[in-house]
């Protein structure tokens, strides 16, 4: 197989797994967005209690870029304040850990009748019907790539070019940490960038702390999408797009020298390479917010003094 047509199938996988990502966002988002709205709202007065509502909504739609582009539009449109995004913002990346964790499940024998049971929902007319296809059809979609991906990971593997960036994100982690940056802001999905790299982890082309190092990355580039919803919006819509990659950026530097012992802890929490990934993904969000949840007002007025 020539490189032009692995490539090729890669963006089918590629564009599979996205549009599986917005069919479930979207079926989920129909049947919940006005309650969505609802519960950034009314229940983000207190820092904690922003987290819980934005594991909850992030947990629910699967995307914290759609969570945070949201976030930033009810700051826009006055409906919620800097202060209290920040709490949603904390949140919106634990919840985001939800899917990498759910796309490691081998359910290979169900895949092919969830497509099917998923397709023949979304010509239903009632909302109910129509939202659990779109969520059926679209995981299914997501299980299709990750099985793509991972057939793809070793005929790729064989060209001159890709060897030298596998070893080169295995002996320089901050290269990882830029790869995963890099095609997160491109392709706008962590959990596809994610995805991507447990295809390697699984067939031995990559090490489990430079996987680590791509997810730290991919947790940089999904700041991207925020950032462009927020252009042209207030002042504290364009505070929160800042205060999601300030956050995200002090977390990764923090966590960066910590690669090899957040390595050694997921190994012994699971012995397969790509739920590895997921449990490290979840214990940096996790650590991370909960470390910075005391310090929202601070954090704050750091961002306000930075971009005010």
């Amino acid at each position: 197989m020539g490189l032009f047509s692995i490539i090729t199938l890669l963006a089918v996988y590629l564009a599979i797994f996205l549009i599986g990502m917005t069919v479930m966002r979207s079926g989920l988002l129909q049947l919940s967005e006005k309650r969505t709205k609802g519960y950034l709202t009314k229940f983000t007065d207190m820092p904690w209690k922003g987290l819980l509502i934005g594991i909850l909504i992030t947990g629910l739609l699967q995307s914290s870029s759609a969570v945070m582009v949201i976030t930033v539009g009810l700051v826009a449109a006055g409906y919620l304040t800097f202060y209290q995004s920040i709490g949603i913002m904390l949140g919106s990346n634990i919840g985001s850990t939800f899917i990498t964790e759910l796309i490691t499940i081998d359910i290979s024998q169900l895949i092919f009748p969830m497509l099917i049971i998923g397709f023949l929902f979304l010509f239903s007319k009632k909302k109910l019907p129509f939202s659990f296809g779109s969520s059926i059809f679209g995981l299914g979609c997501l299980f299709v790539a990750m099985n793509g991906f991972e057939s793809l990971a070793i005929p790729l593997a064989g060209f001159p070019s890709v060897q030298d960036m596998l070893a080169m994100t295995n002996d320089h982690h901050l290269f990882g940490v830029g790869i995963g940056t890099l095609l997160t802001a491109i392709i706008q999905s962590s959990s596809a960038t994610t995805g991507i790299s447990m295809s390697f982890l699984n067939n031995d082309l990559l090490s489990l702390p430079a996987g680590i190092a791509i997810m730290l990355g991919a947790n940089i580039g999904t700041c991207v999408t925020a950032f462009l919803a927020s252009i042209g919006s207030i002042r504290e819509a364009k505070l929160t797009a800042y205060a999601h990659i300030w956050f995200n950026v002090i977390g990764v530097a923090v966590f960066f020298p910590l690669i090899p012992w957040l390595s050694g802890l997921v190994s012994m929490l699971a012995s397969s390479a790509d739920v590895q990934l997921a449990h490290s993904s979840l214990i940096f969000n996790v650590i991370s917010s909960a470390l910075a949840l005391p310090f929202v007002r601070p954090f704050a007025r750091f961002v306000e003094r930075l971009h005010g």
